[in-house]
C-alpha cells in the first residue's frame, strides 16, 4: 500500500427508500477515529429525494442513480469512483464503533494475500448477540453456506482473527487490488448472493478472505428490503440457482443443479402452498423461469 500506516480508505454506501437510515449511518461515521476516509453514498432511485443527504453532510461524495441498480449495480457506480486502496462496502443500516477501521487497516498491512476482511457484525436491536462471525464454505451441492456464531450472545469466544470462506456483505472491506483481478461485483444478482459470488472468485483468484473481531459494526438487518416478503424470497431463490451456475462446474454442478430444481424447490413450493403463501410459491416459479431464460454475461 502507498501509505503503509493509513492507507486512503473509501466507504461506500447505497440508499434505497431509507434515507432516514443513512442519516444515522452517516453520523456513526462522523465519529470514527481513523484519519484518512472517504465516504460516497449512492442513491438508488429512491421515491424520496435523498439529494439533502450531500447538504446535510457536505464531505461525502453523493451519486444520484436514475435508477435502482441493485446492490451491486449501486455499490459498482461508487467503486469505480473511489479512490482508496481499501474500499468499504457498508449497509446503509449499519452503525460503527469509532475505531472500528483501525484494526481492518492493520490486519491487511500483515500480508499481502488478504484481499477481503469483514468485521465482527453484532445485531443493533441486541448489541451483546452475534450475526457474523466468519463463515463456512459454500455446500458445493446444496449452494448453501454459513455464518458462525449468529443468534449466539458475544462472550468472546470469537475474538480471534483468522482466515474464513465467506465475507458479509453489511460489512465487506476489498483491496482495491481484487477488483482489478477479479473484476466489479456481479449486477445480475441485484440483490442477494453477490457478496458469497464475489468471496468464491477473489478466493478462485488467490486472495484470502478474513474476519476481524477486533472490528466491530452493528447490523439493522433487511431495513429497505424487509424481514420477509415476496421480493425477498424471488431474488433468493432466483440468486441461490444463479450461483450455482456461476461457481459449481462438472458433475458436482450437473447434481447441485438437480437438487435444486427437483428437491429445494418443490418442497419449498409445497412448503408455501400448505401455508397459503401463494404470492411466495410464485415468485420461486417466476425465479426458474429467471434462470431458464438466462444467459450468462
Amino acid at each position: 500500500m502507498n501509505n503503509y500506516i493509513n492507507p486512503l480508505v473509501s466507504i461506500i454506501s447505497v440508499n434505497y427508500n431509507t434515507d432516514a437510515i443513512t442519516v444515522e449511518m452517516l453520523r456513526s461515521l462522523q465519529r470514527i477515529t481513523y484519519p484518512n476516509v472517504e465516504v460516497i453514498v449512492i442513491d438508488n432511485a429512491s421515491a424520496i429525494d435523498a439529494r439533502y443527504l450531500a447538504t446535510d453532510f457536505p464531505a461525502i461524495t453523493f451519486i444520484q442513480n436514475e435508477k435502482n441498480e441493485g446492490f451491486a449495480g449501486g455499490n459498482n457506480r461508487g467503486i469505480v469512483i473511489a479512490k482508496g486502496e481499501i474500499i468499504l462496502l457498508l449497509n446503509n443500516d449499519t452503525e460503527v464503533q469509532p475505531s472500528f477501521l483501525e484494526p481492518i487497516v492493520r490486519l491487511f498491512n500483515t500480508c499481502e494475500d488478504i484481499g477481503i476482511i469483514s468485521p465482527k457484525i453484532l445485531y443493533y436491536q441486541s448489541k451483546n448477540t452475534i450475526q457474523y462471525a466468519g463463515g463456512t464454505p459454500i455446500n458445493s451441492f446444496t449452494a448453501r453456506g454459513k455464518f458462525i456464531g449468529t443468534g449466539e450472545a458475544d462472550k468472546g469466544q470469537y475474538d480471534v482473527a483468522h482466515q474464513t470462506h465467506l465475507a458479509h456483505g453489511a460489512a465487506m472491506a476489498i483491496k482495491k487490488d481484487v477488483f482489478e483481478k477479479i473484476g466489479m461485483l456481479p449486477e445480475d444478482y441485484f440483490l442477494y448472493y453477490e457478496e458469497l459470488d464475489f468471496s468464491e472468485h477473489a478466493q478462485r483468484a488467490g486472495f484470502k478472505i478474513w474476519y476481524q473481531p477486533a472490528s466491530v459494526v452493528y447490523h439493522k438487518e433487511s431495513m429497505s428490503v424487509g424481514k420477509m416478503n415476496p421480493l425477498k424470497i424471488y431474488y433468493q431463490s432466483r440468486n441461490r440457482l444463479l450461483f450455482i451456475r456461476r461457481n459449481t462446474f462438472g458433475i458436482k454442478g450437473i447434481i447441485s443443479r438437480l437438487f435444486f430444481i427437483a428437491i429445494s424447490t418443490p418442497v419449498a413450493l409445497l412448503k408455501y402452498a400448505m401455508q397459503g403463501k401463494w404470492d411466495f410459491a410464485g415468485k420461486i416459479w417466476q425465479g426458474l423461469v429467471w434462470n431458464a431464460n438466462y444467459k450468462r454475461t
